[in-house]
């Protein structure tokens, strides 16, 4: 098992957002976490980061990593995509992957060249400041920046929101990539469509817990957890 959460914990101040929270995921594997928003999602994978302090276990390649600094964490080969897409907006595309890279001595599993490949848009703007990318192509440069450091799970914060629906496609399509790779992944995602899509399991939360796990046919076939949890 790669990532192994077991009653997990977290607070903002008095909130107790994270209710004892129970998930793992096992290597390759995408699992999507759904759920409303201010349900614990995103609390979710920053406490797995070290940046909201957790309490209780989380194991990551049978380490127990609960509580270490996020640069730790991430030099484990625990990746983290975070939702506000932080790019360095005066270093040029190709400067901003270069960022990602971990250690200089090893090749990763992803080279620049892939990258630029993969992402004709982020190719023809390798040379370019990152800020003047449009809200689609710093999405793509930031999974990419993070793939650079060659992590062997990946967790992605809502990665298609206020993208419109071609650019939703295409970091579907990435998201599908990075899998076939041979990376797991963890998608906090609102849009149902792409997590059914590119899914092998999905749990939904609701009040900072697990009220549902099992495969995408399983939630297709379940209206009362989409009813309940899912549907606004």
């Amino acid at each position: 098992m790669m990532l192994e959460v077991s009653d997990l914990h977290a607070y903002y101040g008095k909130s107790h957002i994270l209710q004892g929270v129970d998930m793992h995921i096992n290597a390759g594997e995408v699992v999507s976490l759904l759920g409303r928003n201010g349900v614990g999602r995103s609390t979710t994978v920053k406490a797995i980061m070290g940046e909201v302090p957790p309490q209780g276990s989380i194991r990551f390649k049978g380490a127990d990593i609960a509580g270490l600094p996020s640069y730790r964490i991430a030099h484990l080969g625990l990746g983290y995509v975070p939702e506000h897409r932080d790019i360095f907006p005066g270093l040029t595309v190709r400067q901003n992957l270069m960022l990602g890279i971990k250690d200089t001595r090893r090749a990763g599993k992803w080279r620049l060249e892939d990258m630029l490949e993969m992402f004709p848009n982020l190719a023809a703007r390798a040379d370019t400041a990152a800020g003047v990318l449009s809200g689609g192509e710093k999405q793509m440069l930031t999974i990419c920046r993070t793939l650079m450091g060659d992590p062997e799970l990946v967790m992605i914060d809502e990665p298609t929101e206020g993208l419109a629906p071609i650019i939703v496609q295409q970091v579907g399509d990435l998201i599908a990539e990075i899998a076939r790779r041979g990376v797991a992944i963890l998608l906090v995602e609102q849009k149902l469509s792409i997590a059914m899509r590119i899914s092998h399991r999905l749990y939904v939360m609701g009040h900072g817990r697990i009220v549902f796990e099992g495969t995408p046919a399983d939630l297709r076939d379940n209206e009362a957890v989409r009813k309940e949890w899912l549907e606004v």
